[in-house]
């Protein structure tokens, strides 16, 4: 695990395989993916761990991720496998905790599953 964003958050995973795209994808009032061709199409990232490769687009996806983040609707944490500036910068500015997972921690990250991020104690751990 590489800390992007220090900080310490608990929620059930909510995973994408695919890269996602804040501004265009996720509703920031709502924190619900409004894109129909989305895996996680008409879900909402409220209090989630959010799981997902990397994010994509135009660096106002940062002000997206404070936008939730100043609406209560933002993902208590995110972990990518790859960080790029819109949410490394928008984890940044909204005081989301955001950390690097190598291959073999992602792989064990499950839609669902209860999980604790914590970038100065036990790095990522799975609740049973």
């Amino acid at each position: 695990m590489r800390t992007i964003v220090h900080g310490r958050a608990k929620g059930a995973i909510l995973r994408s395989e695919e890269p996602i795209n804040f501004l265009g994808t996720v509703d920031k009032e709502t924190g619900v993916v409004g894109e129909p061709k989305h895996r996680l199409h008409d879900r909402q990232v409220k209090d989630t761990i959010l799981v997902f490769p990397h994010g994509i687009g135009s660096s106002v996806g940062a002000y997206t991720i404070y936008s939730l983040a100043s609406n209560g609707v933002a993902p208590a944490a995110m972990i990518c496998k790859r960080a790029d500036l819109a949410v490394a910068t928008g984890c940044a500015l909204a005081n989301i905790p955001f950390v690097l997972a190598d291959d073999m921690e992602f792989e064990r990250l499950h839609d669902g599953k209860q999980a604790v991020v914590d970038t100065k104690g036990d790095g990522i751990r799975i609740q049973d």
